[in-house]
């Protein structure tokens, strides 16, 4: 369905965010790997966390989704879990695990059954097939498992087809900066003999780490003298259920509306319960080098081992930047909306060795160019680079979505900050982590009218 979203007259108010995907991801993987029963709330309810839901589910362990209750935020749901521990999950039927088209579940889900017993075969839609997936299963092979994927153009691909069984601990030097392969190798470490250490160059998110600790797992970090870290895990440990499990809000679901508020010339959103991981939170200083006000409020830890907190963001003058491939690395995710910021900045901007985007649901990279191309903005894409001259608006138009979540939302917010309307071609890609975002746009916005299309 398409959706029609007009300039904002202003942008005012307060905001509680769908749960942090990727904490709601590992919470409930986690929650199968401990023997016990686990209660996650404030999760977020996108389709990819539902997909992660479907897997453990599908390895047996009860999974069950419960009502809302009247302190639960839009957009996120409460989940119990009851599971036998690592041991007690193997391959149930003909082992299809449906992970949609969520990467996480794909990549995270071939750890988790690298040491369950059976045969697995983790698949999803068109998009997920078209994703690389032989970052994950080089070091699983590394570590003993029986893991191949089909042959694709940048390698090995879903459908995934792992025969759990006995893995031996390894070292792992990743080339490619990513939490989500370090996570696979961590979580298949739990099962492995010995010990399994991950080596990556930049730090990614470390909410694996803080997680599996949490529960009782053996991980260690040292900071090499490359600046690089080694993550180790000791294999054979049992983890323990966490009673109760609470999800922040998604800091990748704010970066749109620390964007649009910076944007907008009349604007004050406060965003409530964020996570401020300091894995997380770069978005945030990037946005504070281009002028960005962003102001923080630490909330009290309440014992789930993520630092959480209140943003308030006010209307700003934002200037030009440089974003470098470490940045890239540390906000990957927000890169989408971040080339709109660059966009409006006064100055030019580049993006720099963004490579890992093309990677992603879409190839990000052509995504962004063509759609903000077609909304009156100037980009220039040279390789792996994109390049901004800044001190524009959009003008409205119709750029393609290419069923990306984060491409529908970042030309929804041109729109909210620009000149003129943009028909978004396919408003319900918004929904993999954000189901609530253009609720929450007419909102912010005093109920202007925006408009819906079959």
């Amino acid at each position: 369905m398409s959706h029609r979203v007009n300039p904002a007259a202003r942008l005012r108010g307060e905001l509680r965010l769908p749960g942090d995907k990727s904490i709601s991801h590992r919470a409930l993987l986690c929650a199968a790997l401990a023997e016990g029963e686990t209660l996650i709330s404030g999760a977020g309810d996108g389709h990819d966390v539902r997909s992660t839901a479907g897997i453990i589910r599908a390895l047996g362990a009860t999974c069950e989704r419960l009502p809302a209750t009247p302190d639960d935020a839009p957009g996120t749901a409460r989940w119990r879990v009851l599971s036998p521990g690592r041991s007690g999950l193997a391959a149930q039927g003909d082992g299809a695990l449906d992970c949609g088209n969520s990467g996480t579940s794909a990549r995270l889900g071939a750890g988790l059954v690298a040491g369950v017993t059976g045969t697995h075969v983790l698949d999803g839609d068109e998009s997920l097939r078209r994703r690389p997936m032989t970052r994950v299963l080089e070091p699983l092979r590394a570590m003993g498992a029986d893991a191949t994927g089909a042959a694709g153009e940048r390698g090995e691909t879903a459908p995934l087809r792992i025969v759990g069984g006995t893995l031996h601990g390894t070292e792992w030097r990743s080339s490619t900066p990513s939490a989500q392969v370090k996570s696979c190798v961590l979580i298949a470490g739990l099962a492995a003999r010995g010990t399994t250490t991950y080596i990556e160059s930049v730090a990614t998110r470390d909410h694996s780490e803080r997680m599996l600790t949490a529960r009782g797992a053996s991980i260690s970090r040292v900071r090499g003298a490359d600046g690089g870290w080694s993550i180790s895990v000791q294999g054979g440990t049992q983890l323990r259920a966490l009673p109760q499990v609470q999800v922040p809000g998604d800091p990748s679901s704010a970066a749109f509306w620390l964007v649009a508020a910076s944007l907008h010339p009349d604007a004050d959103l406060t965003i409530r319960g964020v996570s401020l991981n300091p894995t997380r939170r770069h978005v945030i200083e990037i946005l504070r080098r281009m002028g960005a006000s962003i102001e923080e409020t630490p909330r009290p830890d309440d014992g789930s081992g993520e630092p959480i907190g209140d943003l308030r963001v006010h209307s700003a003058d934002l200037h030009g930047v440089e974003i470098t491939p470490q940045d890239v690395a540390l906000a990957i995710d927000e890169m989408p909306i971040l080339s709109l910021a660059a966009t409006a900045a006064h100055g030019a901007s580049s993006i720099l060795g963004a490579g890992e985007l093309r990677a992603k649901e879409s190839d990000r990279i052509a995504g962004v160019a063509d759609g903000l191309t077609r909304l009156g903005l100037t980009v220039r894409v040279d390789g792996d680079d994109l390049h901004f001259v800044g001190s524009e608006r959009s003008k409205g138009g119709s750029p393609e979505v290419r069923g990306d979540h984060r491409l529908a939302m970042t030309f929804a917010v041109a729109a909210l900050v620009g000149d003129g309307a943009v028909e978004i071609d396919d408003a319900a890609a918004a929904a993999v982590s954000y189901p609530t975002f253009f609720d929450d746009a007419v909102r912010l916005a005093g109920g202007a009218e925006q408009g819906a299309r079959a």
